[in-house]
């Protein structure tokens, strides 16, 4: 079963960023080319059926299943980046992180009014990066369809701050 597979390759990583957290890094995931293969193939059959107009990646790990699933889906895909990363007319978004504030920005022409958008990053904590990202979907109109991560920290709660936004949280593994 996928959600097994990442589970037990996933990797923890005590007190980073900061003493008393417990990172998921999925670098290990990315170095096993027949994990991330199987992964590619189970989010196209996943969301093939769904209506998406677009997918948008969050930096910078959100990138690498949100362009691929993107091209799998035959839709547009879009980066969303820290502040001062892209190089056009962009919008952004400040948010609270956990041992911080943050800023993200997406470029301004990028969502169309009434546009169906998928949302990946690769891990779902707090939420707060998500909700930033859903936040500039609606900004320029468009509509928010689903939210999709490789891994969910279910103890952190991060479904409670996207639930207004869409019901659609998805997740391949998760730790409760």
């Amino acid at each position: 079963m996928i959600e097994e597979r990442i589970r037990a390759t996933v990797r923890d990583v005590p007190d980073f960023p900061k003493p008393g957290i417990v990172f998921k890094d999925i670098t290990p995931v990315l170095l096993d080319a027949a994990l991330c293969r199987e992964i590619s193939a189970y989010l196209k059959e996943y969301y093939s059926t769904r209506q998406i107009d677009l997918v948008l990646g969050v930096e910078s790990r959100g990138f690498f299943f949100g362009l691929r699933l993107a091209n799998d889906l035959n839709v547009p895909f879009a980066p969303v980046r820290k502040k001062g990363k892209l190089p056009a007319s962009t919008i952004g978004v400040k948010y609270d992180l956990e041992y911080g504030e943050a800023e993200i920005e997406m470029h301004d022409d990028v969502v169309k009014p009434r546009m169906k958008v998928l949302i990946h990053d690769d891990l779902l904590a707090t939420g707060g990066t998500a909700e930033a990202a859903a936040k500039l979907v609606e900004m320029q109109g468009g509509e928010v369809v689903g939210f999709d991560f490789l891994v969910e920290l279910g103890f952190l709660n991060g479904r409670e701050i996207l639930s207004p936004y869409c019901q659609n949280i998805h997740n391949l593994a998760a730790w409760k």
